[in-house]
């Protein structure tokens, strides 16, 4: 009884209310309530000096695909919110994305892209009333910063999501209309250790290149070094090890910049590494 009465200190109370109307099952509910708990608990946990420990502790999930909720909380508590603004590009039907939880429940507004339309149909409906605009759209180099201008997404926004399972590196590199302070990107771990990304093509899609889904994205090494040429650093990587987080350098606040080596958590094994890419080595990449 004294844990339910906290829930309500502990977060905007139309979290749960949400997901109940949603018609979640008791068993996620409890999921929830247990999410929530181990948020509490880590946030009265001392500090560690390991900057990775610490995003690794204040992961949560609540509609991201693991723990990404926690640790976007976790950057914006570090270096301040400026705007609530966003952009994500890649998000299905909108319902497991890494700005949903920033739109649902805590007003930040934004640009959802998807290249699926029956996806971005099911997200405009799930978004509807809310401050947020889907809209569905193949992103490449040659349209992305026109999308941006067309929908008035200009200047410095707080967050940038990319997950796009293809050509995520070069987007990040394209884009020059936002100036995001927090960007995320997914990275490939099959490319572990290479300074590495897929060459470009505007028409990729990745289970029709290579049936077994191996060839796609960038590593880390590669976003990294990509991240240094436009001002960002390296700050943290999920605990599964596929999406990382960058902040920009002038707004680190007490955040270290990492090495790919310092940041990133081993999801696979180097073996299951070295046998993945005996099976894509022969495509085309680009070194960084």
């Amino acid at each position: 009884m004294r844990f339910k009465k906290l829930l309500k200190k502990l977060i905007p109370g139309c979290v749960l209310n949400f997901y109940r109307k949603v018609n979640m099952s008791d068993y996620k509910i409890k999921y929830l309530e247990e999410e929530i708990k181990n948020r509490w608990l880590n946030e009265r946990a001392e500090e560690s000096k390991n900057q990775k420990e610490n995003f690794r502790r204040k992961e949560f999930k609540i509609f991201s695909q693991t723990g990404e909720d926690g640790v976007i909380d976790y950057i914006f508590k570090k270096i301040g919110v400026k705007n609530k603004k966003f952009v994500e590009i890649g998000i299905e039907d909108g319902r497991e994305c890494n700005t949903a939880n920033l739109s649902l429940n805590f007003g930040w507004s934004g640009l959802l892209i998807e290249a699926n339309k029956s996806d971005a149909e099911k997200a405009k409906k799930y978004y509807l009333g809310k401050p947020v605009k889907v809209i569905n759209s193949f992103v490449k180099k040659e349209n992305i910063n026109e999308i941006l201008k067309r929908e008035n997404i200009l200047g410095e926004i707080d967050l940038l999501s990319i997950d796009i399972d293809g050509n995520d590196y070069w987007i990040w590199e394209t884009i020059n209309e936002i100036s995001p302070r927090v960007v995320i990107v997914e990275y490939n771990s099959t490319l572990r250790g290479r300074d590495i990304t897929i060459k470009y093509n505007p028409a990729f899609s990745r289970f029709t290149k290579e049936k077994t889904g191996y060839y796609y994205g960038t590593s880390l090494s590669a976003l990294t070094k990509l991240a240094e040429k436009k001002g960002y650093a390296l700050v943290a990587c999920n605990s599964l090890g596929f999406n990382s987080f960058f902040v920009k350098k002038s707004e680190l606040k007490g955040l270290k910049k990492l090495s790919p080596e310092e940041a990133d958590y081993k999801g696979i094994s180097d073996e299951e590494v070295k046998k993945r890419f005996e099976k894509i080595k022969h495509l085309p990449f680009q070194k960084n």
